[in-house]
Parts: structure tokens; sequence; C-alpha cells
């Protein structure tokens, strides 16, 4: 099954809780306490894999979750780390975040890896939070809940070569006789569902990718047919070779067509270097294949200006006419392309030192919630909510605890102000927290 497009939900590891232990030892009847901390949660790791070219190995399930750090011991033994999921995609895989408003990465190199998802903290035992005047404390942190979060898969095949063209062109025979692939070939339209990939060897190290992109049709930028579903496909080739059917009575339209369809769908994709191939010459004769190159080269227009006159080969991929200057055509241009690319100047992209100075907010009062006889004042920042999350407010050492966090961080001075009084609430997370004086 093909897959080229994925909304998945990945949850990372929470992470171990920290455990409540005391020494018991023969001739040690006040051991202090020795609990030990919790693992860390496995991180969610999407890693390229070459030998993929489809997403439907993750089709199979919704959500994706890792494994919970396990948890603290006592004699201070610290709870095992969860191990990693990876799960994994082929190359020319972007990931984005739920309503593809943000690209989060863009995996485009062979072993690369993008870490989605953050594994929870392990929480502390209570061994952690002894000292001179606490020396026998009763909770340990919970452990932190791993990040969250709805992803969206999209492939964009990598090849070097996009073959384009009407449905029955010979887009599927040409790949098949050029190349590794055996795409299915029938005599009626869009007989190729999904995009094919094939690799042209032309001897000693000069090798090239192929995609056969299944049949556009006038309106597929727009979502008709199968267009609109795979011409995003074609952005990540270097060059097009644009078949016609050299069989079918107005060659002029066709390429037209194409061409707008391009033009719609992006105007980087329509200015990129293409190659006009003439194909079925089979069933021509010669007057008919100079006749069609002749009325080709009027409508078509080189790409870019400066690039001379695109260059038309007629074929027949059914006999393998013409495909041997076809073919040393393609590896030319594609040899040219990359000696371009390779003289082009980056572009220094500098990246922005965070400073203490720039991260000082640690907490905002981000609702406040009226009710009849008291209010609620939510709380939102990173290191509150972390601790709400990973303290055990139902036990009183622990409410203590985040009691004095709402003291030293702030937020009680805060609240304070806005009217905060005995019967309100402070409210971090989902965590209820009863206001005090």
């Amino acid at each position: 099954m093909f897959c080229d497009e994925l909304k998945l939900k990945l949850v990372a590891g929470r992470g171990g809780d920290g455990c409540v232990s005391f020494r018991r030892e023969k001739f040690v009847p006040k051991g202090g306490p020795d609990g030990g901390d919790g693992g860390n949660g496995g991180d969610i790791i999407i890693k390229v894999n070459p030998h993929l070219n489809t997403l439907s190995n993750l089709a199979n399930k919704k959500v994706y979750k890792a494994n919970k750090g396990v948890g603290g011991k006592g004699k201070k033994m610290h709870g095992k780390n969860a191990e990693d999921l990876i799960l994994e995609v082929p190359k020319g895989t972007i990931i984005l975040n739920e309503d593809k408003s943000e690209m989060l990465a863009d995996l485009n190199k062979e072993g690369e890896q993008y870490l989605v998802t953050k594994g929870g903290k392990g929480g502390l035992g209570n061994a952690r939070f002894a000292s001179s005047i606490h020396q026998a404390p009763r909770f340990a942190e919970n452990g932190e809940p791993g990040e969250e979060k709805l992803i969206t898969f999209e492939l964009k095949l990598v090849g070097d070569v996009g073959l384009i063209g009407l449905p029955s062109a010979g887009k599927s025979t040409l790949i098949s006789v050029i190349s590794n692939a055996h795409p299915k070939i029938a005599a009626y339209h869009f007989t190729t569902l999904v995009p094919n990939l094939g690799v042209v060897n032309m001897g000693g190290n000069n090798s090239f990718v192929v995609a056969d992109i299944p049949g556009l049709i006038e309106g597929a930028s727009k979502g008709k047919g199968l267009g609109h579903q795979f011409l995003k496909h074609i952005t990540r080739t270097k060059l097009l070779v644009h078949i016609i059917d050299g069989f079918i009575p107005d060659t002029g339209k066709s390429y037209k067509v194409i061409e707008k369809e391009l033009k719609e769908f992006s105007k980087d994709l329509a200015k990129r270097e293409k190659i006009i191939v003439i194909n079925k010459i089979d069933l021509l004769s010669e007057k008919q294949i100079k006749e069609l190159i002749k009325k080709l080269k009027k409508v078509s227009k080189p790409v870019p200006k400066k690039a001379g006159t695109t260059k038309i080969f007629p074929i027949s991929a059914a006999t393998k006419e013409g495909l041997q200057p076809l073919l040393h055509e393609i590896s030319k241009k594609l040899i040219e392309l990359k000696k371009k690319e390779a003289i082009k100047p980056k572009k220094v992209v500098e990246i922005p030192i965070l400073r203490p100075h720039l991260t000082k907010v640690k907490f905002e009062i981000d609702k406040i919630i009226k009710k009849k006889d008291h209010k609620i004042f939510k709380i939102t920042g990173k290191r509150i909510e972390q601790l709400a999350l990973m303290t055990d407010i139902k036990n009183l050492e622990g409410l203590e605890r985040m009691y004095h966090y709402i003291d030293k961080m702030g937020i009680k001075s805060s609240v304070d102000k806005k009217g905060a009084k005995i019967g309100d609430t402070i409210k971090i997370k989902d965590i209820s927290i009863p206001y005090r004086k």
C-alpha cells in the first residue's frame, strides 16, 4: 500500500516515579531516607530509512507511545531509563504540526534523525530531599509526563528526474524499460495510481533516480483527477521530462495543459528545466514526426530564458527507439545542474543566542475565572507546570513543597495583587491548589 500523508498522535514516555524508602538494617534503628530516582521516559525519534519509499509502515496505528521509565527503588537504586521509540520514514519526509501551519523538520538525508517528542524526567526519590532541617522526607516526585503532539507526516519523493504528462502518454512504459521499476501497465487511463521510483544506471558511478508521476489532467492543480495528490512529488526533482503521446490529434494542446497545471501549482516548478519527449513514434511516419517536432518547438518556451530552445526527443518506449540519446541528454543536464548548485553561494544565517535576560518570564496569570463565591487563577509557565505535574499534592509534604515554589517564584504575590483571598484556587495545568495566606 502506498501512503504519502499521515496524521499520528505521538506520546513520549512518562518518567518513572521517585521512591519513598527508609533504610531498614540490623543495628540501624533510625535509618535515613534511601529512595532512588525514577528513570527517564523514552523519546520518540523520526529517522530516515533509505530502503523505504512509503509511509505505509506507520499507517497501521493512530497513536504511538514510547515506554515509561522504571520507578526508583530503595537503597537509592535508580530506575532504568526507557528506550527511545524510533519511527522510520522514507527520505523526503516532511514533519509538520497538526494543521500544517508549521514545518518542524525536512528529512532529506540518509540516516537523518529528528527528536519529535521528549520523554518525561524521572521523579526524584526522597533521599534527594533530605537536609539538616528535614532529615526524614516522606515524599518523592512523580515522573514527568512525556510530550504529546499531533503530527502530520508528508512524503515528497526524492527523484532527480520527474516524468510528467497526460494519462496514457507512456510514462510507465518508459520507466520500466530504462530502470529497475516495474509499474502496472495497461491500455486505459490512470493505470498508475501511485508514484513509481526507478534507478537508471548509465555505467560506472553515473546513475540517477526517475519518478513516474501518475497522469495529470486539466484542473489537476485544483484537485481534479490524481494530480493534486501527486504534484507535490515533482517539487523535489531537478529536471522534468514532459512526455507527449505523439499519436493523439493535438499534441500542442497536450503540452499546454500540463504546463498550465505546473504553473498554477507552483511558479518555481513551471520554471524548472525540462526536456520534451514525443512518444509512440513507432506508430508514426517520418513526415508526421518532423511536423510534430516543428509544432512543439513553436508552443514550448525555453526555461530558463537564457537556456536556448527546449530540446525535443522523439522516442518509442515500446520498441526502445531513441532512448539512448534521451538518457545521455538527461544525464548531461543533471551533471550541469549539480555543478550550478555546487557553486551557488550559501546564505549565512545568524543563529540568535538566548541570553538570561531574554528568558526571565517564569510564569503568567493566563486567566482569572470568576465564580459566585471564589476565583480561579490559571497559571502557566514551563517550570511551575513541570513542578505541579511531578508533585503529589495529596501528600502533605508534597503540598508544602508546591506552596514553597508558589511563594518563591512570585506567584503568590502576583495573585495577591489581583485580589486573591481564602477560598480561591490556583490552577496549574489540571492541578488545583487552594490559595492560602
